[in-house]
């Protein structure tokens, strides 16, 4: 379980900090427009229910390898920009992505 919330917040983290940042370079295959994609999905604070279209099409192009070696490394950004752990490592099961096994 914890390998999973550590997930979340780094995907969260990365969501939330390239959001915020203008020209960020891509991580992990996604660019600072895909991650914002993704971002109303994961609040805490009056989330949608589902991720958008374009928000999983993010994901299906993002290494989710990649984000899993950067676990961990994002709890702070969560807690500050009010993102659910949960929903955020919900986002690619429901956009019907599976995550490397070595991330749950």
């Amino acid at each position: 379980m914890a390998k999973a919330q550590a997930l979340a917040a780094l995907l969260l983290a990365m969501i939330v900090a390239l959001a915020t940042m203008e020209g960020a370079q891509a991580i992990c295959g996604m660019a600072n427009e895909d991650f914002k994609l993704c971002q109303a999905a994961a609040s805490v604070n009056d989330p949608t229910d589902n991720p958008s279209a374009e928000c999983c099409a993010a994901l299906g192009k993002a290494d989710l390898g990649c984000i899993c070696r950067y676990r961990g490394v994002a709890g702070i950004w969560m807690r500050i920009y009010h993102i659910d752990p949960s929903r955020a490592m919900a986002l690619p099961g429901k956009c019907g992505l599976t995550m490397p096994s070595n991330c749950s």
